[in-house]
């Protein structure tokens, strides 16, 4: 009688393997198509296809059948299955609206300017009534301006002002619970911390501006109520758990014998835990940052409700900022669909996804190498 092996021998066992394969797959196909759907609808901004100038050619009607189909489309700005449904009267009427769009259009050398060109997207320009090159975002205006760079900088001030105060505290919680504190001083500390994450963001982001708001201005006594320092401040009690629970797992991880042996040495246990444990955790508390970082710049509700949401290009924690996601929360409802607005919020949408992508990946790659110097791999 031969032995029967794979999913003939263990059938119930194969079946969940195969599951739990299908939902990782999925998972991962799921976060592609989020990307590509995203990417998708940026596209024709990305490849220069749509202009955003409030004074364009304009082509006479009288010479609608003399130009190419395709031509006429991207003319018309439809998509290819409005443009192949769409009779011959209905194409007639829309060019007859755009020679009259184009009588009513702004008297302002900035209206044959396109936007959303790269170079006006990523560069200073000096705009009609400005005195000196301006960094600008002002999608609602005569000349709508979409300069990202300001709302980028107000993503990277409340995410760094979130970690240089949420790091800290979390790794310090961490190195505690972790190496000094008492068996049952631990079932209190650490459930108590982790219990910040239930925390909706909405609620962190209405405390935020109620309370927390009002007391840091009374402190530091800077102008603006909400800004970037106070929408950090809040940003980094929303990361505190995340980092905390990772980092204090990866410290709980190292084999008590390092302890041990750092402490018959003549080490104190603070010593120990600081020079011992922590750097034979370095990865995993690594791993705690760079999910800590994620999870700040992706935050939404919090910024959107304690940051003034004011694009001001500044370098000063204390001035209101607005970061990428509260400026795709507060204007994808109301930009028209399909229209210039609408697709510059999927490109900073797919903006924000790439920057995440790549942090984790480099965060994996630090990650490697630092377990292959503790493990004195080459």
């Amino acid at each position: 009688m031969g032995i029967r092996r794979g999913h003939r021998a263990h059938p119930g066992e194969w079946l969940a393997e195969k599951f739990i394969f299908l939902v990782s797959l999925t998972a991962i196909l799921m976060v592609f198509l989020i990307f590509a759907f995203v990417t998708r609808e940026a596209l024709p901004l990305i490849t220069g296809e749509v202009s955003s100038a409030a004074v364009q050619p304009v082509i006479p009607v009288a010479d609608m059948d003399k130009i190419p189909a395709e031509k006429l489309r991207i003319y018309l700005e439809l998509t290819p299955s409005q443009f192949a449904t769409m009779d011959h009267d209905t194409k007639k009427l829309l060019m007859e609206t755009k020679v009259e769009g184009a009588q009513d259009a702004p008297d302002n050398k900035d209206a044959k300017i396109n936007t959303i060109e790269w170079r006006y997207l990523l560069f200073p320009y000096q705009w009609s009534g400005y005195d000196k090159p301006v960094y600008i975002w002002q999608p609602v205006s005569e000349i709508k301006k979409y300069n990202i760079i300001p709302i980028v900088i107000g993503s990277i001030k409340t995410t760094l002002i979130a970690l240089f105060f949420a790091v800290p505290l979390a790794l310090g919680a961490a190195i505690y619970v972790s190496q000094l504190a008492s068996p049952k001083l631990k079932e209190y500390i650490k459930p108590a911390i982790e219990m910040l994450s239930g925390i909706p963001s909405v609620v962190a982001g209405f405390f935020a501006l109620i309370f927390m708001a009002t007391v840091l201005q009374k402190v530091f006594g800077y102008e603006s109520r909400l800004n970037a320092f106070v929408a950090g401040i809040a940003l980094g009690f929303a990361i505190i758990p995340v980092v905390f629970s990772i980092a204090e797992d990866a410290l709980t991880s190292v084999p008590r014998n390092f302890t041990q042996a750092a402490l018959a040495l003549g080490a104190s246990r603070w010593q120990a835990a600081w020079q011992v444990v922590l750097p034979a955790a370095l990865p995993g508390v690594f791993a705690a940052i760079v999910l800590g970082f994620g999870r700040a710049i992706g935050e939404t509700m919090i910024v959107l409700m304690a940051s003034g949401n004011a694009s001001i290009m500044s370098g000063n924690i204390f001035d209101s900022a607005r970061t990428i996601t509260a400026t795709i929360a507060a204007e994808l409802a109301e930009a028209v669909f399909g229209g210039d607005h609408y697709r510059i919020l999927f490109l900073i949408g797919a903006l924000l996804f790439l920057v995440t992508f790549l942090t984790n990946m480099a965060g994996e790659l630090v990650m490697n190498r630092l377990k292959g110097k503790l493990e004195g791999k080459k």
